[in-house]
Order: structure tokens, then C-alpha cells, then sequence
């Protein structure tokens, strides 16, 4: 199995919930972490930005990293979104099972 964390920032909690529940309901992700309050700064423009934001750590399997990449391009308010996929080296056997079973095959 070829297990990631998908790693992607939202402006808020409304726009993660929008992209997750997508997500959840195409089968692309097993499931997903929200965390709010996170605190962004960042060159952008020639500028520095500060802002409040959310994360978002998706489970999912390699093989829907493409769709899963144009749902949340689909739906993301920024112009160019922080998206990431990290591998899961090591896991719990039944964990890595069940992202298997809750994603599409």
C-alpha cells in the first residue's frame, strides 16, 4: 500500500470544510484533520502576508493524489494553493487498511 498525508492551508474553517467534505464524498480521501488558528506568514507578491488560516492533513492512497489535487484546485480560494503530499513510511497495519477500504478503488 502507498499510504499520504496530503498537507493543504485554507483562509478558513468554511473553505476546509467545504474541500473535505468534497473530498470524503468522492472517496478521494479516508478522512481529513482540521486545525484552526494556525498562524501563516509568507512571501507572496513581492510582499510579506500574515494571516490566519486553517490546515488540512488528508488521508488518502497514492493513487487518487491526482484527483484529489483537482477537487481541492477546484474548490480552493487562492490563486495558488499550498498543496502537499507526504508518504506514510510507517503505520498500523489496520490504519493503513482502512484509508484503503474508505477510498475508491
Amino acid at each position: 500500500m502507498s499510504a499520504l498525508f496530503v498537507y493543504i492551508t485554507t483562509p478558513d474553517e468554511t473553505s476546509a470544510l467545504r474541500i473535505v467534505e468534497a473530498l470524503l464524498e468522492e472517496r478521494l480521501c479516508a478522512g481529513a484533520n482540521i486545525l484552526g488558528g494556525i498562524r501563516s506568514l509568507y512571501r507572496w507578491q513581492g510582499e510579506i502576508s500574515r494571516r490566519s488560516e486553517c490546515v488540512c492533513i488528508l488521508k488518502t492512497m497514492r493513487k487518487h493524489y491526482p484527483a484529489l489535487e483537482k477537487c481541492v484546485r477546484a474548490l480552493h480560494p487562492y490563486e495558488v494553493p499550498c498543496i502537499v503530499a507526504l508518504p506514510v513510511e510507517c503505520a498500523f497495519a489496520p490504519f493503513l487498511q482502512w484509508i484503503e477500504d474508505q477510498t475508491r478503488s
